[in-house]
């Protein structure tokens, strides 16, 4: 499969490698095209502008939450693409979300990107935790949580997700995005302003 990623910071560029580890081709776009090509030479990836990553099959938006609607809107018409959105709504202090209860960053990005197949994934996630790999440091497997109103676009996403060795936890319809960008807020606080560290993710036992 293709795959674009839009962003190559920390989260973008652990996208990068486990994509390209897993044996996609993997183009990667980004404001900076320099950190952009540093990120896809490390990765055997392509750096490409923006017109191009809109050829993919897979568009993984790593962006911040407010540079969302403006990077997807540079690559033109994606009609029908499937976007995986990894975005959290975070204050600035990291320590809070500027959305909530009724709706989320990924349902905002969909009023202002109508056309798109958005699937809400990885948001939990550090980017430290997806650049190591499916498994945490204690051997536990990270779960990615998935959300959409496409059942299609779920699918591929759950491939491509496990084919990189995560276990996927369908988490419903794209209104559940209100509360896993939620859990991704406390994560955040329990990493960083708890100080435990970003070697840890959330994980439902049982599942």
């Amino acid at each position: 499969m293709k795959v674009s990623v839009i962003g190559a910071g920390n989260m973008g560029s652990g996208f990068v490698k486990q994509f390209a580890q897993a044996g996609h081709t993997v183009l990667v776009t980004a404001i900076d095209g320099e950190k952009a090509a540093a990120v896809a030479k490390a990765h055997g990836a392509t750096a490409v502008d923006a017109k191009t990553a809109a050829s993919a099959d897979l568009i993984v938006l790593a962006t911040a939450a407010g540079d969302a609607v403006t990077a997807l809107q540079s690559l033109g018409d994606i009609s029908g693409k499937t976007v995986i959105d990894i975005t959290n709504p975070l204050t600035a202090d990291y320590m809070g979300l500027t959305i909530g209860h009724s709706t989320s960053s990924a349902e905002e990005i969909v009023k202002a990107v109508p056309g798109i197949r958005l699937v809400k994934a990885f948001n939990t996630v550090f980017a430290q935790v997806l650049a190591g790999g499916a498994k945490l440091p204690s051997g536990e497997q990270v779960q990615v949580f998935v959300a959409s109103d496409d059942a299609a676009a779920k699918a591929s996403v759950t491939s491509v997700a496990a084919d990189m060795g995560f276990k996927v936890v369908d988490a419903g319809g794209l209104k559940n995005a209100r509360y896993l960008e939620a859990v991704a807020g406390f994560n955040i606080y329990l990493g960083y302003g708890a100080g435990l560290g970003t070697a840890i993710a959330p994980v439902w036992a049982g599942l």
